[in-house]
């Protein structure tokens, strides 16, 4: 089974550059999108062959998770049920057989990091805290844009980073929290090289120049390990300021 994840920054400016030709070139078993900024009656989406899934924040243009799926699941779950963390539309669950799928759009520390607080003292304990809890039943692979470069060779420019949302020592202790809890980042089980990103500012040429972060992760439950096959990132991939991920497993 193919697994692809991919904040498009907006579907449907996403779609105007080139969506539907990824989705037809990698032929993905499941797409999990992050950041559609849209609800399903604003976006003209036909996928044959897919069943789609929305979570759409309350705030309209703002944030938003789609899964789609040629695989249809036994149900889908919308949050995490807590409310003042589910009006952003940010968790999309599917529950199969064997594993459930987390699609998961982590909240951004924001500039001045006056989000940091919420997003390390209360997201990110609580998001835990779901998984662990559907992990009771069932493996979980979550995957999305994390809002995290985990370690020092997951950005470009570490040393002048520190202090800037997405690289702050409380950010990267949290995901420290989530793996230490039996979970995987898959990508580090095929390369501990530094030098591959999943995003690019839109500003200096970043991307052109290649001065980029790693944000956008699959993890799996350390049960899952044996199935999994490979994981890649897709920097050529354009359409967004971010580039599809995957993993590959026998599911």
């Amino acid at each position: 089974m193919l697994l692809m994840s991919w904040n498009v920054n907006g579907i449907r400016a996403c779609i105007k550059k080139g969506f539907f030709d990824f989705l037809t070139t990698h032929d993905p078993d499941i797409l999990c999108i992050q950041e559609t900024k849209a609800h399903e009656a604003q976006v003209e989406l036909v996928t044959p062959g897919y069943h789609q899934y929305w979570n759409s924040a309350v705030k309209k243009g703002y944030s938003g998770t789609l899964i789609l799926t040629k695989v249809v699941p036994l149900s889908e779950s919308y949050g995490i049920g807590i409310e003042e963390h589910d009006q952003e539309g940010r968790v999309l669950t599917l529950k199969y057989e064997s594993f459930y799928l987390v699609n998961v759009y982590t909240p951004n520390s924001q500039r001045e990091l006056t989000r940091l607080d919420y997003r390390t003292k209360q997201w990110d304990q609580a998001f835990l805290s779901y998984i662990k809890e559907l992990e009771l039943t069932k493996p979980v692979v979550f995957c999305g844009d994390l809002n995290v470069a985990h370690k020092e060779i997951d950005l470009k420019n570490p040393n002048t980073n520190h202090n800037n949302p997405g690289f702050t020592d409380a950010e990267r202790a949290s995901f420290d929290r989530i793996l230490a809890r039996d979970f995987i980042d898959t990508f580090r089980e095929f390369t501990t090289a530094g030098g591959h990103y999943t995003w690019w500012s839109y500003t200096f040429q970043s991307r052109a120049r290649d001065i980029g972060w790693r944000l956008d992760y699959f993890c799996i439950s350390k049960s899952l390990l044996h199935l999994l096959e490979s994981a890649h990132i897709f920097p050529d991939v354009l359409g967004s300021d971010h580039c599809p991920i995957s993993i590959q497993m026998r599911l």
